[in-house]
């Protein structure tokens, strides 16, 4: 896959439907590893860093989505409103430097819609801590103060100077994206306004601090109101009424591409089922189509995995599941769609089983697995290398790349 120089470590960017990286084609197989800057925060757990970079560039992973974000709670970032634990700061500053060793880009995610790590949930507390009067988590989403405070970490986060690297990290490549909040949804306005007001205010917001990286909003994919027509698709019915609308949502000025999740054992029905694969695949190609349709630009798979906690599951069912995503993805690849990554939920490295909550990929202790990220990885950076964006798969090199490509089911 050829050694990068410092010197070409670009931006990414994204032209149409694709991402690219000094114009040429950038396919993304990434990962998940949400708690990489509490564990940097700890001498005792930092090294675990280093070994997830170093497993998941072992298979060809280029891209890896983590927190940037732990408010009010354990090893926390932000202990109150504003007010940082620089020791934290630099873990996170670790992370980043670490990353760039390892090739390995980062979606860094701003805060969460759950309570794990503080997300909105927090902001209300510090909100009534200052006497506001607020009735409703989702009061982080319309309130104006809270919506100041969520600004203020923005600015923090994107103007901080990495103590290791001494670039600011508005100014790193080796951050691929920013994501506005994992997993919004927004259930007391089920219309979806109240949620799609806050998009528009804070992609516009992150795009005036940093115009030169991507933005993305950390959706799960579901269809809301503004598409009828579409809701068939969601895995159930109460899909709808969360208060995501993501055809709607993702055609706001300053996101630059979508995100879906897809987790069928927790959408549809815990035990595992074919119905789980044909899912996946139904609900990847329906946001691929609407990426190519109606929103003209990348869409990333940036959560999916499957329990090892789920009635009936085992390795195989896992590694079909996987394939299905990567084999799905490839499908678009090959015509120059919007299928434009994956990244798994979730790699770990060896050793911190206590963190795992069931869809923890080992990457050396799980071969067939690994074989199977590993091939993805591979295929995808023929494609990245082979092809420029100039040609757009229009060329005579289609034929060779389509049999090295597809020699081999997935």
């Amino acid at each position: 896959m050829g050694d990068m120089e410092d010197d070409a470590w670009q931006m990414v960017e994204k032209k149409g439907n694709q991402f690219v990286v000094n114009d040429e084609p950038f396919y993304v197989n990434g990962f998940n590893t949400y708690w990489l800057m509490v564990f940097a925060a700890d001498d005792s757990t930092r090294g675990k860093v280093s070994e997830v970079f170093k497993e998941a560039a072992s298979v060809g992973l280029t891209v890896c989505r983590t927190w940037a974000f732990n408010d009010g709670q354990w090893r926390a970032l932000q202990k109150s409103q504003a007010v940082y634990d620089e020791e934290v700061f630099k873990a996170l500053d670790f992370v980043v430097s670490e990353a760039k060793k390892y090739k390995i880009r980062l979606i860094l995610s701003l805060t969460n819609n759950w309570e794990a790590y503080g997300g909105k949930a927090q902001y209300v507390k510090w909100g009534k801590d200052a006497g506001l009067n607020l009735t409703s988590d989702d009061d982080f989403f319309s309130h104006p103060t809270l919506r100041r405070y969520y600004k203020a970490h923005v600015k923090a986060v994107l103007n901080r100077v990495n103590t290791f690297t001494n670039i600011t990290y508005k100014e790193d490549p080796t951050i691929f994206a920013w994501e506005l909040m994992n997993e919004p949804r927004c259930s007391s306005d089920p219309s979806g306004d109240k949620l799609q007001n806050w998009i528009e205010e804070m992609a516009v917001f992150v795009k005036s601090i940093d115009p030169k990286h991507l933005v993305e909003i950390g959706l799960e994919g579901f269809y809301g109101p503004s598409t009828p027509n579409r809701v068939q698709f969601n895995p159930n019915t109460y899909a709808q009424q969360v208060g995501t609308d993501f055809i709607r949502n993702h055609q706001v000025l300053g996101v630059d591409f979508a995100s879906v999740h897809i987790y069928a054992d927790s959408w549809i029905s815990q035990a595992i089922s074919d119905t789980h694969v044909q899912f996946t695949k139904s609900w990847m190609e329906a946001h691929i189509e609407d990426a190519e349709k109606y929103l003209g630009m990348p869409v990333i798979f940036a959560e999916f995995g499957v329990s090892t906690k789920d009635p009936g599951y085992n390795s195989s069912f896992r590694d079909t599941l996987i394939s299905t995503v990567y084999k799905t993805l490839l499908n678009s690849t090959k015509k120059g769609g919007s299928g434009a990554g994956s990244l798994l939920w979730q790699v770990f490295p060896q050793g911190t089983d206590y963190m795992d909550d069931g869809y923890a990929i080992v990457i050396s202790k799980s071969p067939s697995t690994s074989n199977i990220i590993a091939l993805q990885s591979i295929r995808l950076a023929m494609f990245n290398s082979v092809c420029s964006w100039k040609c757009h798969w229009g060329c005579k090199k289609k034929n060779a790349l389509e049999t090295i490509l597809y020699h081999d089911e997935l």
